[in-house]
């Protein structure tokens, strides 16, 4: 965390799958306007620290707090956590029924309450932020894979989450399509958006993060600054990752 408020904090998190552990004794503190990227190879936890973060994963032990709240709580409503967290995984999600706009204001108005005109008001207006302005009446299938992307960030943002969560969420696009959805999260970054966000682009995590943590087999292994991670990892783990990710 760089100084600011406490929005987050995890202690001696654990999840198991039957015998395998995906994550053990995970620390993790995230500040209000921390950009925090999970990077690591494949299998080694990123993915399922973020679904335990919005509560879709229950944990076996350890504690998750959440703007003071412990959400870890099996008393704790999971819809409720979820009100105040954006999350936007790798494959987009968009209902294909819907428009553009329709996934976009759905959840203000089903979930928060938003009335339909205010609800569509503020859609229009982040998807024109983001360049979709001319595709808010099209429904998913008309767009390219980094559209249908940004949708689906514009959703997520669209219920005014304090947190939002994002997942590998250029994984899935052609190459020359994840410069614009980088530039999408590289923008609500430069504006405070909280975020965690596991992620194998390397340069963008350099540039964006004010925290870098490397899992390693379900644990933080080193985290820290991206300058430091990415010019003097202290962990053996961390340099062999580095390297062959960079080709360095």
């Amino acid at each position: 965390m760089s100084g600011r408020s406490e929005l987050l904090r995890l202690e001696n998190v654990r999840k198991t799958y039957g015998e395998r552990v995906v994550l053990a004794d995970v620390d993790l503190v995230v500040g209000t306007g921390d950009v925090v990227c999970l990077i690591g190879s494949s299998g080694s936890g990123k993915s399922t620290l973020l679904r335990c973060l919005n509560l879709l994963e229950p944990i076996d032990d350890g504690v998750i707090v959440f703007e003071g709240r412990e959400i870890s709580d099996p008393l704790i409503d999971p819809r409720e956590v979820r009100k105040r967290m954006g999350t936007v995984f790798q494959a987009y999600n968009l209902f294909p029924h819907l428009s553009v706009l329709e996934n976009c204001t759905l959840a203000p108005r089903r979930v928060h309450g938003v009335p339909r005109a205010r609800a569509e008001k503020e859609a229009r207006e982040l998807l024109g932020r983001f360049g979709l302005s001319e595709h808010v009446d099209k429904h998913p299938d008309r767009l390219s894979g980094g559209q249908q992307q940004r949708v689906a960030l514009v959703r997520a943002l669209c219920t005014r989450p304090v947190l939002l969560l994002l997942d590998e969420i250029t994984a899935a696009l052609d190459p020359e399509l994840v410069g614009d959805v980088l530039d999408a999260v590289r923008e609500l970054a430069e504006q405070g958006t909280t975020m965690v966000l596991a992620t194998h682009e390397m340069a963008f995590a350099r540039d964006v993060a004010t925290t870098v943590c490397f899992l390693h087999e379900g644990r933080i292994l080193e985290s820290g600054p991206p300058e430091r991670i990415f010019t003097e990892p202290r962990e053996e783990r961390t340099r062999t990752f580095l390297r062959r990710v960079l080709g360095a």
